[in-house]
C-alpha cells in the first residue's frame, strides 16, 4: 500500500529532476553538480522500484526505459507538416515580401528570422501537458512514430513545466551537434564501422534505430519551433509569443530568432548569420523568415507543399573547381532520367566528389555544360554536389555536348518528356530501375490490396530473378515462397491467396495500380466512371480526355503515352491472360452501393492499423456517408484506432457510437454483403 507521504516524495523528486534537466540541458546553467544530480535519480529509481504503482510513463526514470521493437508504426499528422519554400538570394526575399502585399494588400508586416537547423523534422503531441507522441515528417502526412526514441532526447520535455490542458501539437528539429558527430565517428571507425556522412544523417540514422537505449548513447538535442496545434488553449497573437509561450512550458527553443520591423532588417540579420554560422556547434545551413502576426498566417494559407507565411534563405553553398570526365545518365525509381557528371576526385566540404548531379537536359543547355568542361562544383544546402559554373575560358575545342538518350539505358522503353516538364522519364512499366517501387505501388492497400507484400520480400522476389515485371506476381507458386527467408508454408499460402484475390479488385484500383503517372486514387476513379475497361481506355483520345472534369492537359497527355509504349502494351496483354480482370462489369452496383451509409456521419481519430486515413474515408463516401473532422452530436459514429486522443473522450461525453477498426471494418463488409 502506498501512502500519501511516500506519493508526494516521488512526485517532488520528479519536480527536482524536472528542473535540473531544464537547467542543464536547455539553458546550459546547472545548480547543482553531476553527483547530486545522479543521487536525485537514484532515490527515484530506488522508490519506483520499490512501488511499482508509482511508475510513470514520464518519470525521469524512463529516458531509456523502452525495449528494443520490430518495426515503426505509421501515423497520420492531423495537421500537414509542409515543407519550406527555399531562396537562394536576397533578391528572392524582397520578392516574398512582395507576394504577402499581393495576397493582402494594405497591410503591413513583422518578421521573425531564426535559424535553419540542418536536422530531422519531428512533430511532439501532448494531453494535459505529458508527452503521449512523437514521430517524424515523413511524407509530410503521414510519419514513423518514434516516441521511445524521442524520449531519450533530454531536451524534449516528458512533461510541461506549466500545467497545460489539453492536446496541443508542436514541430521541431533534431540534431547532432558538431562536436558529437566527430566523437561518434571516431568511436565507429575504431569499431570498424562504417562512418556517418554528416551530423544530419547520423541524427536521422540515430532516430531510426529499434532500439532506445542505443539511441540514448547518441549526442542528440532539439529545438522546438512551431506551436501547431492546441485545443484548450488560446494560441498567443503573434509567433514571437508563441516561442516565449513554448519556453515557460520547457522546450528549448532557437535563443538567436529576432524580430525584424521590415525586410531590409531581415536581409541584414540574414547576412549576420552567413559570417558567423561555423561559431555554432551544430549545422546551420540557412535562415527561416516568418510573418510574424498569426492572424495573418492564417490568411495568407498554404499550398499543397509550402506554407505562404514562411520562406527559408540558404546560405551560398562552399564551392570548388574540377573537371568533368564524363556525363551518364541514372534512372531514378519513378523512372526519371538524371544526367550526372563523373568528376575529377576533388575534396570539398569534408568529403571527396566524384559525382555531381546535373538535374535535367534544360539546365544543361542554359549551362552549356559539356564532356571535358573545367567547371564550379558545390553542395547544395551543403549535401548534394551540383555544378554551378562552365569555367569556359579554360575550354580546349575538344570538349563534348552531351544529348539525352532517346531510350531507357536499362530497360530500352521510349524515354518522354510532358509538357511543361523539365524532367524526362523512362515510361516503361516493367523497367529494372523502377521495378521495386513499382511493385510497392500496385501491391499497396489503396491499389490492388496484396497484404504481406512488403519492401524486403520484393528486393528478394527481384534480386533473386524471380520476378521481372508485375505479372510475374501471378507465375509465383508455394516452392518459390518457401525458398525465401523468413517465409515458412503457411506465410507463403497466405500470400498466395492475396495475389490471387487481387486479380478481382475493382477496376479503379487497377488503373490506380498501373502506375500512369499523374493518376492518383482520385483520377483513377474519375477514369472508372467514364470507361468500362482498360481496352477502352488504352484507345482514347487526349482530347477526349481533357473533356472529362478533373482531368488536365498532362494528366491526359500521360495517360495516352503511358497506352502508347509498347512494353506497357505487352504487360497488359500477360495480366489479362493471367486473369487480372481489367473491366466494370464484375463490380457491385454503384447505385445500390451510394445509399447504403447514406446521411451517415464517420469521424476517424487515432492511427488505423489496416486501412489508411484516406481510404477509411473514401469507403465511407462510396457508400453514401460523409467523413468529417469535428466530432459533434450530429456525428454517427466515431471510429477509434490506436492513441485516439480527445476526440474520443469528446464522442464518450456526447454518448455516440464508438466503433474500433475492426468493428468498423465488420460493419462495412457487412453492408456490402
Amino acid at each position: 500500500m502506498v501512502n500519501d507521504e511516500i506519493r508526494k516524495k516521488v512526485e517532488e523528486l520528479r519536480e527536482k529532476i524536472y528542473y535540473h534537466n531544464y537547467k542543464y540541458y536547455v539553458e546550459n546553467n546547472p545548480d547543482i553538480s553531476d553527483y547530486e544530480y545522479d543521487q536525485l535519480i537514484k532515490q527515484l529509481k530506488e522508490l519506483e522500484e520499490q512501488y511499482p504503482s508509482l511508475k510513470s510513463s514520464t518519470s525521469p526514470t524512463q529516458r531509456v526505459g523502452g525495449i528494443p521493437v520490430e518495426g515503426f508504426p505509421t501515423v497520420e499528422h492531423s495537421i500537414p507538416m509542409l515543407s519550406l519554400e527555399n531562396t537562394y538570394s536576397k533578391e528572392e526575399i524582397v520578392e516574398f515580401e512582395g507576394r504577402l502585399h499581393r495576397q493582402l494588400p494594405g497591410e503591413n508586416f513583422e518578421y521573425v528570422v531564426e535559424l535553419k537547423i540542418d536536422g530531422v523534422s519531428i512533430s511532439l503531441i501532448y494531453e494535459d501537458g505529458e508527452l503521449v507522441r512523437g514521430s517524424t515528417r515523413g511524407d509530410g502526412r503521414r510519419g514513423d512514430e518514434i516516441t521511445a526514441n524521442l524520449k531519450t532526447i533530454h531536451t524534449i520535455p516528458l512533461r510541461l513545466r506549466k500545467k497545460v490542458r489539453g492536446r496541443i501539437e508542436v514541430r521541431g528539429e533534431v540534431y547532432m551537434t558538431k562536436s558529437g558527430f566527430l566523437k561518434v565517428n571516431r568511436e565507429r571507425e575504431k569499431e570498424k564501422k562504417p562512418l556517418f556522412a554528416n551530423p544530419r544523417n547520423a541524427a536521422a540514422g540515430s532516430l531510426k534505430l529499434l532500439n532506445p537505449r542505443v539511441t540514448s548513447q547518441r549526442p542528440l538535442d532539439n529545438f522546438i519551433y512551431l506551436l501547431a496545434d492546441s485545443t484548450k488553449i488560446e494560441i498567443p497573437p503573434t509567433h514571437l509569443e508563441c516561442l516565449e509561450k513554448l519556453k515557460e512550458w520547457g522546450f528549448k527553443v532557437d535563443a538567436h530568432a529576432k524580430l525584424c520591423l521590415n525586410i531590409r532588417e531581415v536581409i541584414d540579420y540574414c547576412d549576420t548569420w552567413a559570417n558567423k554560422k561555423e561559431d555554432l556547434d551544430y549545422e546551420v545551413d540557412g535562415m527561416v523568415i516568418k510573418v510574424n502576426r498569426i492572424d495573418q498566417q492564417f490568411r495568407l494559407g498554404s499550398t499543397t507543399k509550402n506554407p505562404r507565411w514562411a520562406i527559408a534563405y540558404k546560405f551560398q553553398a562552399k564551392q570548388a573547381t574540377t573537371k568533368i570526365r564524363n556525363i551518364i545518365v541514372q534512372v531514378g525509381r519513378t523512372g526519371a532520367i538524371t544526367p550526372v557528371a563523373l568528376l575529377e576526385p576533388t575534396f570539398l566540404a569534408g568529403t571527396t566528389i566524384t559525382r555531381a548531379t546535373l538535374h535535367n537536359e534544360d539546365e544543361i543547355k542554359r549551362k552549356d555544360i559539356r564532356i571535358g568542361d573545367t567547371v564550379i562544383i558545390e553542395k547544395g544546402g551543403d549535401i548534394i554536389p551540383q555544378v554551378v559554373k562552365v569555367i569556359k575560358g579554360k575550354r580546349k575545342g575538344i570538349e563534348k555536348k552531351f544529348s539525352m538518350p532517346v531510350r531507357c539505358p536499362v530497360c530500352g522503353a521510349k524515354v518522354v518528356r510532358l509538357e511543361d516538364e523539365a524532367v524526362a522519364r523512362c515510361i516503361g512499366s516493367s523497367c529494372p530501375a523502377q521495378l521495386k517501387e513499382k511493385i510497392a505501388h500496385y501491391a499497396q492497400r489503396t491499389a490492388m490490396n496484396i497484404e504481406g507484400l512488403g519492401d524486403k520480400l520484393i528486393e528478394q522476389l527481384v534480386d533473386k530473378g524471380f520476378v521481372y515485371d508485375i505479372a510475374d506476381l501471378y507465375k509465383l507458386d508455394l516452392s518459390t515462397f518457401s525458398s525465401l527467408e523468413r517465409m515458412g508454408e503457411k506465410s507463403s499460402k497466405n500470400l498466395l491467396h492475396q495475389i490471387e484475390e487481387s486479380k478481382n479488385r475493382p477496376f479503379a484500383r487497377l488503373i490506380f495500380a498501373l502506375g500512369i503517372r499523374y493518376v492518383g486514387i482520385r483520377g483513377a476513379r474519375i477514369l472508372s466512371d467514364n470507361f468500362s475497361s482498360i481496352d477502352e481506355l488504352s484507345k482514347v483520345k487526349k482530347e477526349n480526355l481533357e473533356a472529362i472534369p478533373e482531368i488536365g492537359p498532362r494528366t491526359a497527355q500521360s495517360i495516352v503515352l503511358f497506352f502508347k509504349e509498347e512494353k506497357n502494351k505487352e504487360l497488359l496483354e500477360k495480366l489479362k491472360k493471367l486473369g487480372v480482370w481489367m473491366e466494370k462489369s464484375r463490380e457491385a452496383s454503384e447505385e445500390v452501393k451510394k445509399t447504403l451509409l447514406s446521411g451517415k456521419r464517420f469521424v476517424f481519430t487515432g492511427s488505423l492499423e489496416h486501412f489508411t486515413r484516406e481510404e477509411a474515408k473514401s469507403i465511407v463516401e462510396r457508400l453514401g456517408g460523409r467523413a468529417v473532422s469535428n466530432v459533434s452530436k450530429n456525428v454517427n459514429y466515431v471510429v477509434i484506432g490506436k492513441n485516439p486522443g480527445s476526440k474520443y473522450e469528446k464522442a464518450k461525453r456526447l454518448g455516440l457510437d464508438i466503433l474500433t477498426e475492426k468493428e468498423f471494418d465488420e460493419t462495412i463488409k457487412g453492408l456490402k454483403d
